[in-house]
């Protein structure tokens, strides 16, 4: 059993179906945890679900707002935030030539941009603890590309770049940076595919089925926890052997 007690973790995209998942499972491993959003309902049903869990509605692609964001996390966890798990994201799918500047500027803003700058003023307060985690969930779909989505695979593909760069600049600082690469996880966006198209993608999986989300937020809760304390600048794939890297 994996133990975080003690451990303050920012959570952000809480609300989704990896996000609960990874939430249910830090809580099940005794973390304190802030959980933010942009559904205010859904976040008060993880309130009500999770009485020692912290909540609080914020919009990450507001770039202004996110190191007041930050130090309002480090309010709340007494100046020590241990862990940051950039989880947020969205998509905005169309083929290339008919992609709008707003459909690539969007994801990239949100999934990449906001990322980096939540994780450039977490770090400023983990620098002051001496340790501290990021964990960025990438996607598949960073290494291998996917029709349609050249603005969602450049910003998972950038998150990888930009996370190695953190885990160089900070290691020595006791800071580790680590991605997570889920394949084809069942939630709300993949049950809007097609039964034809499942059936071609589960043919490319050596497992043969799509993942859960609490597959990946196992290996999120090992990567949080001291089990992992010498791993960094990696990416751990949970995509049922789709992609080998």
């Amino acid at each position: 059993m994996i133990d975080l007690k003690n451990l303050n973790i920012i959570l952000t995209g809480s609300t989704g179906g990896i996000g609960m998942s990874i939430l249910e499972k830090l809580h099940s491993c005794n973390a304190n945890i802030l959980a933010t959003g942009t559904n205010q309902l859904k976040l008060d049903k993880i309130k009500e679900k999770f009485k020692n869990v912290k909540t609080k509605k914020f919009d990450i692609s507001q770039h202004t707002l996110i190191e007041e964001f930050i130090n309002h996390c480090n309010d709340e966890f007494n100046n020590k935030i241990d862990v940051l798990i950039n989880n947020a994201g969205i998509t905005s799918d169309n083929l290339s030539i008919r992609m709008k500047d707003d459909e690539w500027n969007n994801v990239i803003n949100l999934n990449l941009t906001s990322s980096f700058i939540l994780s450039k003023f977490a770090i400023k307060k983990m620098l002051k603890n001496k340790q501290g985690k990021i964990i960025n969930i990438t996607s598949i779909v960073g290494h291998t590309g996917n029709i349609g989505q050249a603005n969602y695979s450049a910003s998972k593909a950038g998150l990888i770049g930009m996370s190695k760069s953190l885990a160089l600049e900070y290691g020595k600082k006791n800071i580790k940076v680590n991605c997570v690469s889920p394949g084809f996880i069942k939630s709300e966006m993949t049950n809007k595919i097609s039964d034809d198209y499942k059936k071609i993608m589960e043919d490319k999986i050596s497992l043969g089925r799509f993942g859960v989300p609490e597959d990946v937020a196992n290996v999120v809760s090992f990567l949080s926890s001291e089990l992992s304390n010498y791993i960094t600048g990696e990416t751990i794939h949970v995509n049922g052997g789709m992609y080998f890297s």
